[in-house]
């Protein structure tokens, strides 16, 4: 102890000389090295420790901020700032003691300005810590960073109004303006606070979006976007937000009183556009609000008696009697009765008694009734000597196959001989014979028939009793003028015309088929799907999703285009078949998909859900990869739509890239599509790049997009700088996560523009990245001369739209017709060896749906229907023979005309 009592004054002077050095020559900013003076009273067996250490700070504007250290026991305390000293004359000191232990304590404060940060800005952060010393050695305090603190003015993205329907979602985007520190967040709406802790139908994304989960007329309103520092509070520009409501009809009132008492007169129904009333801009409810319908009120009738009868013989009490009826007319519909007696009886012998026997008039009555009964008999043998000869007449007509395929022989299909012909590919021959139907084939009559063909397929003249011939020649005057004659009926006046989006033709009951070119989409009508001796106008129609207003619920997705086939209403025998494409990737576990058709009120009801589907239903699907293809008895208008069940459900995205065919500036576009992967989407596209003068730059990709709630964001990269430059002010680009899911958004895209340095600048390598926050994503690699670069054009030319697209009569089937039959009327019954219809099913795999198949009434004819769906027009005949074929039946039973049926 003595020791060290003696170096502490020894200590003390070096330490004084060298601080008055510093001093007095003020030659020094920062202390260089300074060396702690003992304190009396200090334990020197204690390291200092801190009791108040310096914190992180913002310079808000120019006001210096103060920095506290505090340590116990401490001798000497010091700043250092980015590792230099502060100057002795910049502390401010003070010294105490310790309350709790008795030690003595030191507080240091620094004020550090502006100035000093920047002079380091841009180089690292500014940043200052305590250095306290003892008698035992020193101890550093934390670093406190010093940061200038700012807000800058703009947004980087600011909320856009939106008109949005009923119980549909809302998302605003907002990124707020740079600063540090990085600005808070909040959401005003009509000046009011929005607190999603109050209301659950609120919530606000990570990404600052806000985001409203069903509209409410309540959300109708002006929302902005405030961001806030400690430096400064900036507005958005205010977006204004329209929730509207689509009119929707109330209920049908009773029908009035028919308003003729006796007779034919009208009566009627109304309702009104109330269920619910369109507000804000909705729609009005389509359609009549009133309904007029014809009634009969059925009139009195007063009875009248009919003319006396022949007396009748003399009885034997000497009298004999007429009658009559109160038949002529007889009274009805709460007329009155005949007034007066129906018998009158008199004396036939002037009072004297006198028996008769039968007279003259019942011999007659008897032997008119022989005459009548033999008659009969004889037409009764007529009737059956003239059926026979038809029976007769109508097998050798069958067994002539050259009514359909002028010189057809019958031909056995075995599927080991390769080079056997197949009759299944034998198309008939109806341009040199006319075949006349009636229930079964039977020859045409002779004679000169007019004939006729319209633009859109074969049509079937009306012939009387019910008779249908089948024409094929060239055009006259006769089928336009049944065209123009078909037209004026009020019922065809209402088909929208000339569109690309549409087909329609005229068909019976050999049916025929309509397709919409490059949409993939189609309608099949089987034969005898319309009753015989129906003409009807049929039509197909692709919507858009911005003219049908599909309300959607909950996380449902529109996975299909809008499809309306009518006319609704009219009488089907058998199931049409709508095809369509779809973008859903189908998967029991992950979607729950559902049909829905749009009522005769204008609201959608969900009538089927795939999966669950009754055989005695009115509506059934084939859901395959790509393509759906829906039974129904009644047209109307149809969409599917799709649930997802957890986040691994995923719809197929298209994604393209356009850019100018021709370049006359320095600028230079490309464009990025995220499309639904359906043929009429792709469509869409290509008419419009084709309009603004576009071409395809690369390989269309598919990328899945999961119902994550994650944007999709698009990058360009790698552009050369030299002679490019990017004028992308942002790192990327984002489409929204429910513009995408709901399905009603067309042509979503983003822009990248780039400038070139030079004009004779035509070679361009980049990267265009593609993917889903936390999904799938893919990249393209560009690299074509834009001036002369035109490989992948041809990859997107669509088909000819020239004419009308439908096909009437067997012209539209692979199958002939007598083919056809053949093949029914062979596997419809059921067999012991396992030959028919079921075992055609599993051979073509569609063993899931025998069900469905065995609800009606001819199961073979639902499976060449959906074969005749499904491979139109690119169908391998031969393959569907040889299934046929090997279902054990005899070959010339199913595939010959000249031989009975099985």
């Amino acid at each position: 102890m003595a020791v060290r009592s003696g170096l502490w004054p020894a200590l003390l002077g070096i330490v004084l000389a060298a601080w008055l050095r510093g001093s007095g020559a003020q030659q020094s900013a920062t202390v260089a090295n300074p060396v702690p003076n003992p304190v009396p009273g200090s334990s020197p067996d204690l390291l200092p420790h801190f009791l108040v250490e310096p914190e992180d700070v913002y310079i808000v504007k120019n006001k210096p901020v103060l920095l506290v250290c505090k340590a116990t026991p401490a001798t000497q305390i010091f700043f250092k700032c980015n590792g230099e000293w502060v100057r002795q004359v910049d502390h401010v000191i003070e010294r105490s003691t310790d309350g709790s232990s008795g030690l003595p304590s030191m507080e240091v404060r620094i004020n550090v300005s502006r100035q000093q940060v920047e002079k380091v800005f841009g180089l690292e952060e500014f940043w200052c810590q305590c250095v306290a010393w003892s008698s035992s050695g020193t101890t550093k305090s934390q670093k406190a960073y010093i940061r200038i603190a700012y807000l800058r003015k703009n947004f980087e993205q600011e909320p856009l109004a939106k008109e949005v329907s009923l119980e549909q979602g809302i998302v605003l985007p907002c990124r707020p303006p740079e600063g540090i520190p990085p600005a808070e967040v909040e959401w005003l709406r009509n000046e009011d606070l929005v607190d999603p802790s109050m209301d659950p139908n609120v919530y606000i994304t990570r990404e600052h979006s806000l985001v409203v989960r069903q509209a409410r007329l309540a959300d109708t309103a002006n929302y902005t976007c405030v961001a806030k520092n400690i430096v400064a509070r900036r507005r958005s520009a205010s977006a204004a937000v329209i929730v509207y409501v689509n009119g929707g009809w109330s209920t049908w009132t009773e029908w009035s009183v028919c308003s003729a008492s006796c007779g034919r007169g009208w009566q009627k129904r109304s309702r009104s556009c109330t269920n619910p009333a369109p507000l804000n801009g909705g729609a009005f409810c389509e359609g009549q609000n009133v309904q007029k319908t014809a009634c009969a009120t059925l009139c009195p009738v007063d009875g009248s008696w009919s003319p006396w009868s022949k007396w009748s013989a003399c009885g034997l009490d000497c009298t004999h009697w007429r009658s009559r009826e109160c038949s002529d007319p007889a009274p009805r519909n709460g007329g009155e009765e005949c007034q007066g007696a129906d018998l009158d009886t008199r004396n036939c012998t002037s009072d004297l008694c006198v028996h008769t026997a039968s007279g003259p008039e019942d011999v007659a009555l008897y032997v008119g009734l022989i005459a009548v009964a033999v008659c009969l008999l004889l037409l009764l043998l007529v009737l059956i000597l003239v059926y026979c000869r038809k029976k007769e007449g109508l097998d050798s007509d069958v067994a002539d196959s050259s009514i359909l395929t002028s010189g057809f022989q019958p031909v056995s299909i075995k599927p080991s001989k390769a080079d056997s012909p197949h009759l299944l590919t034998i198309q008939p021959d109806l341009s040199t014979t006319t075949t006349t139907y009636q229930g079964s084939l039977c020859p045409r009559q002779d004679g000169p028939s007019p004939k006729f063909q319209l633009t859109n397929g074969h049509l079937l003249s009306p012939l009387g009793s019910g008779r249908h011939t089948l024409h094929h020649s060239s055009p006259t005057s006769e089928a336009e003028d049944f065209v123009s004659r078909l037209s004026t009926q009020n019922y065809f006046r209402s088909l929208p015309r000339g569109t690309s989006n549409m087909a329609y033709g005229t068909f019976n009951f050999l049916g025929g088929r309509l397709m919409i070119p490059n949409t993939g989409i189609s309608l099949l009508i089987p034969p005898d799907a319309i009753p015989r001796g129906k003409i009807y106008e049929i039509y197909l129609t692709l919507h858009k999703p911005e003219d049908v207003r599909l309300p959607l619920a909950g996380c449902q997705t529109l996975l299909s285009p809008i499809v309306s086939c009518g006319p609704p209403g009219v009488l089907l025998t058998r199931p049409v078949i709508l095809t369509m494409d779809h973008c859903g990737e189908p998967s029991p576990e992950s979607w729950s998909l559902r049909l829905k058709k749009q009522s005769c009120e204008g609201s959608w009801e969900d009538v089927l859900h795939l999966g669950e589907e009754a055989p005695c239903h009115l509506y059934y699907c084939q859901l395959e990869a790509g393509a759906c293809y829906v039974f129904t008895e009644q047209l109307g208008r149809f969409a599917l739509v799709g649930e997802a069940l957890s986040v691994a459900a995923a719809k197929r995205l298209k994604l393209l890239l356009f850019a100018p065919v021709a370049c006359t500036s320095l600028e230079y576009n490309i464009r990025v599509y995220c499309l639904h992967d359906t043929h009429d989407a792709l469509k869409e596209v290509v008419q419009l790049e084709k309009q603004l003068g576009g071409q395809l730059i690369q390989e269309p990709r598919v990328l899945h997009f999961k119902d994550s709630y994650h944007n999709l964001r698009l990058s360009i990269h790698d552009v050369p700088s030299s002679l490019w430059k990017s004028k992308l002010l942002v790192s990327y680009q984002e489409i929204p996560f429910y513009h995408i899911w709901n399905g009603t958004q067309q042509h979503l895209h983003c822009t990248f523009t780039l400038e070139r340095v030079s004009p004779s600048t035509s070679d361009l390598a980049c990267k265009v990245w593609v993917w889903q926050v936390e999904g799938d994503g893919q990249s393209f690699n560009v690299n074509f001369n834009i001036t002369k670069d035109t490989r992948f054009s041809e990859l997107l030319v669509l088909e000819s739209e020239g004419g009308v697209p439908a096909l009437v009569g067997p012209s539209a089937f692979k199958i002939p017709f007598l083919i056809r039959q053949k093949i029914i009327t062979s596997l419809d019954p059921p067999c012991s060896r396992g030959a028919d219809w079921r075992t055609l099913a599993q051979k073509l795999h569609l063993d899931s749906h025998l069900s469905f198949f065995a609800s009606k009434p001819s199961p073979t004819a639902m499976i060449l229907n959906l074969w005749e769906a499904r491979h139109f027009p690119n169908g391998n005949l031969s393959q569907l023979a040889a299934a046929v074929a090997g279902l054990g039946q005899p070959d010339a039973g199913l595939f010959t005309v000249s031989e009975a049926e099985c």
